[in-house]
């Protein structure tokens, strides 16, 4: 019997092997990505030179197919806290390999333990984990959690400009409308508020019809803005005050990468929900989770009744939860905050001095090695040269994306800029990063914008412009 007949023998033929797929060539990646993933994306990294393929990694160090070292300074949006490959991690895979990986019918003990770890470290009463895969699933069941325990109340706030996802309602959260026009109407009674504004905030939940506020601690995606000391305990205080639910948004802020484990712990703020994701899974294994106070959590999964309303297949597996003991464990012995509080001290303190010498950087923000490089808005030398407006606004909206470019092309250094403002650069390497790693990459950055400056390259991103602008306009 014949259980494969709707497949021709000629795509039999055609399928690939790992073996195959390890030895794919560039130009074959970019017209596999064009013809079954996304065309878009494909056309737009390679204008940029962004689709290099690499094929090795360890700490901040990738290689190339070519064999040449490049630092990552993007460091997988905060994933990889540990930096690439770390061994600790892989040895703790190794030595589940054989349990099952999925078994509903049991209980796991490395997810009893990855719980109890993460109950020992989260700040305050937080206790009750729900392990997931991602950190949009982590705001979705966030999100879900709030909605079932202040029932009677329909409104969610959330702050502009911020980021927690794109599902739909991670992305109804979700404070960029770019994001979010195609698939309206989204969750409703969910509304944004100006991010750091403690009056505001008052004056929505002053109704008490707000089940929950989800915030970032500091806004990643929209270009890492820290908001104003005593911003986060005045959030905590109004949310007790008025009923209101507080859902920190820790998935890239999360253990160590501003400095303290948790950057809510900067203010000392205990929230009632917390997602975490991203590091969680040592940058290898997704592991997604939210953790609740228990008040919170058994008003509503609490009893033999609820307890599998909500539930994920492959949160929890046995894998996930091995690589997630072994990062929460590097991350307390190594003493990773520390060494992200340092570190950025100095990435940050080294950053202000090229700002002191040099026009084109507007601000430098961040805390630990969460790093937002801002560069002016108006680019004299590029407005003079380029004649179209609508190619001089683009070369103003993503001035920071064509110096991450230049780094990654000419320095060998990956950077990215942040989604909701492509005129910032994220430095978010790993937390393992070394002060010479920093110099060479703040040195770079001295070199471009030196070049800049004294017009050398100019006419460089002016041609880069407006290759963008005719390949998006043709």
């Amino acid at each position: 019997m014949i259980y494969l007949d709707n497949l021709s023998s000629e795509n039999k033929k055609e399928l690939l092997s790992l073996e195959d797929a390890l030895a794919i060539k560039r130009y074959e990646i970019r017209d596999y990505y064009r013809n079954y993933i996304n065309p878009g994306l494909a056309s737009v990294l390679a204008l940029i030179d962004f689709d290099k393929q690499f094929t090795r990694a360890h700490d901040v160090s990738v290689w190339d197919a070519e064999g040449k070292e490049y630092l990552d300074f993007l460091g997988g949006y905060g994933a990889l806290n540990l930096g690439h490959n770390p061994v600790v991690v892989w040895e703790s895979i190794r030595k589940v390999m054989e349990r099952p990986n999925l078994l509903q019918a049991s209980l796991n003990p490395l997810a009893a333990a990855l719980a109890h770890n993460l109950a020992k470290l989260t700040p305050g009463d937080l206790q009750r984990v729900f392990f997931c895969n991602s950190g949009a699933e982590a705001v979705e069941g966030a999100l879900k959690l709030a909605r079932a325990y202040n029932h009677e109340r329909p409104r969610i706030l959330f702050c502009n400009n911020s980021f927690h996802g794109k599902t739909f309602g991670a992305l109804s959260v979700t404070g960029r409308d770019k994001y979010k026009k195609y698939f309206t109407p989204l969750m409703p009674g969910c509304e944004g508020i100006a991010f750091g504004d403690l009056a505001m905030l008052e004056e929505q939940l002053s109704n008490r019809d707000v089940a929950a506020f989800i915030v970032e601690p500091i806004q990643g995606e929209g270009g890492v803005i820290v908001p104003p000391d005593g911003y986060l305990s005045g959030v905590r205080g109004l949310c007790t005050k008025y009923g209101s639910l507080l859902i920190a948004d820790e998935i890239q802020t999360g253990f160590g990468r501003t400095g303290r484990l948790f950057a809510c712990e900067h203010e000392q703020v205990v929230p009632d929900i917390m997602c975490l994701a991203k590091s969680l899974g040592g940058g290898i294994f997704p592991v997604g989770a939210y953790v609740s106070r228990p008040k919170v959590w058994d008003a509503v999964y609490g009893g033999m009744d609820k307890y599998a309303v909500h539930t994920s297949t492959f949160g929890g597996n046995t894998m996930a939860m091995a690589a997630g003991i072994a990062a929460v464990q590097e991350i307390v012995e190594q003493d990773i905050p520390r060494q992200a509080a340092q570190k950025g001290s100095y990435l940050i303190e080294q950053l202000k001095s090229l700002q002191d010498k040099n026009g084109l950087i507007k601000e430098i923000r961040g805390k630990g090695l969460l790093v937002g490089l801002e560069f002016e808005q108006h680019i004299p030398g590029i407005l003079d040269s380029i004649s179209s407006g609508k190619i001089s606004q683009l070369s103003d909206e993503y001035f920071g994306s064509l110096v991450a470019g230049d780094l990654l092309n000419k320095y060998q250094i990956i950077t990215a800029y942040t989604l909701n403002n492509p005129n910032v650069i994220r430095l978010e390497p790993p937390l393992t990063v070394s002060k010479e790693a920093i110099d060479k990459v703040v040195g770079a950055i001295g070199e471009i914008l030196e070049k800049s400056v004294s017009g050398v390259m100019i006419n460089s991103i002016g041609s880069v412009v407006k290759s963008v602008f005719n390949k998006l306009t043709s």
